[in-house]
């Protein structure tokens, strides 16, 4: 069904990637880089990190947002790309009950196919080449240790994979938005407690003080296992295995 351009649009960074030619790991990178820029205070309201499936079915991170999001981030493209969204754009929205071919993403296809169509062949081109020999070193990472162990494993055995320390991968984790720290434990963020990424039981002990107490003890599932994987591929951090091959 058509839709008229309204701010309750919603679009992905996926959308922007595809319509743009743009691989989505730049895409986001922009985009961090973007909240960074005006302030996270400012950023919550027009971006929201989520998540989507990927042809494994596994969870991948992506950022939604709606107009004033791809307003924004218009203003990143090269200059005839930006002038083209913003004039099309304003366009809409003056004659009031223009409807758009489709969705938002629709129409900010419609627009870039009015630039140069050879170079976006080429940048797609680039794109498939890169995309299958990033595939080469995932398959020996993903098969080894996420695919073949069916098992909880701790956030120290994930990071050991990646030559970190726990301590930086959960902070690592916290930055990206995935996890709080509470009374010297780790949490998961609401909305990633029911995705089924970690198994968290009761371990009680004796503090220094000889009281019982009781802390979490938090595993990760394979499927938490590969969340993490691929969330920190976006952000260009390779587990030890795959810089080998990269060399």
């Amino acid at each position: 069904m058509n839709q008229l351009i309204t701010k309750e649009i919603t679009m992905t960074s996926l959308d922007v990637a595809e319509v743009t030619g743009k691989r989505h790991a730049d895409l986001m990178k922009d985009i961090r880089k973007e909240i960074k820029d005006i302030g996270e205070e400012i950023a919550q309201g027009i971006f929201a990190l989520g998540s989507y499936k990927d042809k494994n079915n596994q969870d991948r991170p992506c950022y939604k947002f709606g107009k004033d999001g791809a307003m924004q981030l218009a203003l990143k493209y090269d200059a005839k790309t930006r002038y083209l969204v913003i004039k099309k754009i304003e366009e809409l929205e003056n004659q009031g009950k223009q409807q758009l071919p489709g969705t938002y993403k629709e129409a900010l296809i419609k627009l870039v196919e009015q630039v140069e169509e050879n170079e976006k062949l080429q940048t797609n081109n680039l794109l498939l080449s890169q995309q299958n020999n990033e595939l080469k070193p995932k398959a020996d990472y993903y098969d080894l240790f996420i695919n073949n162990n069916k098992g909880l494993v701790t956030i120290t055995s994930i990071a050991k994979n990646y030559g970190m320390s726990a301590t930086k991968m959960n902070k690592k984790l916290h930055d990206l938005g995935i996890q709080f720290k509470q009374s010297g434990a780790w949490f998961l963020y609401s909305k990633y407690q029911s995705e089924g990424y970690t198994h968290t039981e009761p371990h009680p002990y004796v503090d220094s003080e000889g009281r019982d107490q009781v802390r979490p003890n938090t595993k990760w599932t394979p499927k938490g296992h590969a969340f993490i994987y691929y969330l920190l591929k976006e952000e260009g951090i390779l587990p030890l295995i795959e810089r080998k091959e990269a060399i």
